[in-house]
């Protein structure tokens, strides 16, 4: 089992950056994708980047060229850097560890609220 929190959400000005952090209980080195995603009021949860244990990345077409994400494996922790932040990325950003073998060991955490305003 693995336990995901996330942090480093709050409200920013438009244009400005957040970097957000999940730290995961327990081993994730080389058997699980992390994530980030999103979930705005009223929308469906959308994928804002993945990154494998070998540092492959993919990223929602909103987010490309702004948003990066990066994963220490030594301290299980995963982050989002996001920078020129628009008020279209005001979401809960989740937390996500998917086991790359077993679909069943899919993990979420409970969400950081991001809100871009000025």
């Amino acid at each position: 089992q693995v336990q995901l929190v996330e942090s480093g959400g709050g409200l920013v000005q438009p244009g400005g950056s957040l970097r957000l952090s999940c730290a995961a209980s327990g081993s994730i080195y080389s058997s699980y994708v992390m994530g980030w995603y999103r979930q705005a009021p009223g929308k469906q949860r959308e994928l804002v980047a993945t990154i494998t244990s070998g540092g492959s990345t993919n990223y929602g077409d909103s987010v490309k060229g702004r948003f990066t994400i990066s994963r220490d494996n030594a301290k299980n922790t995963v982050y989002l850097q996001m920078n020129s932040l628009k008020p279209e990325d005001t979401a809960v950003y989740l937390c996500n560890a998917r086991h790359i073998l077993v679909r069943s060991y899919n993990y979420w955490g409970q969400g950081t609220q991001v809100t871009v305003s000025s």
